[in-house]
């Protein structure tokens, strides 16, 4: 029987998590790395593009930084989406959030902390290095909890009570 990609990139995260040392296994979640694995892709693509939006083509940096942003977030969505949280959410729901979060990820930390480094007279992509760690932690959450997150499946009303039904049969809600 073949495997899907997204079943393969699940069973390869779920398994490396499975092995890391030092207790990690019970703190990282698979869908931790799976994230940290398409945005380290994607945020390399980021960075290539500026590199030659900005250093080969001497475009303005804020017009560099929106192009090689705005592709590579969007990469990353279809790749988190389909490979990582293996979600079946309402696209139109899910994508509507992803944009608002993109948005506060975008003016806050590319343009405000990227561009602001830059004027400060750090090397553009040194800083965009620097906003790239804080932009991690903030998308892995909203990305998590807001976009991916599964809605919570309800009780039947007839499990309710638990009538001749061990606690092992009720419907509970997924512990993502």
């Amino acid at each position: 029987m073949s495997r899907t990609g997204a079943s393969w990139f699940t069973a390869a995260t779920t398994a490396v998590v499975r092995h890391l040392p030092f207790g990690l296994s019970r703190i990282v979640a698979p869908s931790l790395l799976g994230f940290a694995v398409i945005n380290g892709c994607t945020f390399s693509l980021d960075l290539g593009l500026l590199t030659v939006f900005h250093g080969v083509l001497h475009w303005p940096v804020p017009v560099s930084i929106t192009l090689s942003y705005g592709t590579a977030t969007s990469i990353s969505y279809v790749l988190n989406r389909t490979l990582n949280f293996r979600s079946h959410g309402l696209v139109g729901r899910q994508v509507t959030i992803y944009a608002a979060v993109v948005v506060v990820n975008y003016l806050a930390l590319i343009l405000g902390v990227g561009s602001g480094l830059a004027a400060l007279g750090l090397e553009y992509q040194l800083s965009r290095l620097v906003a790239g760690g804080c932009e991690a932690i903030w998308m892995y959450v909203a990305m998590r909890f807001l976009v991916f997150r599964e809605p919570r499946r309800p009780v039947q009303p007839d499990q309710a009570d638990g009538a001749g039904q061990d606690d092992q049969d009720l419907v509970r809600p997924d512990p993502r």
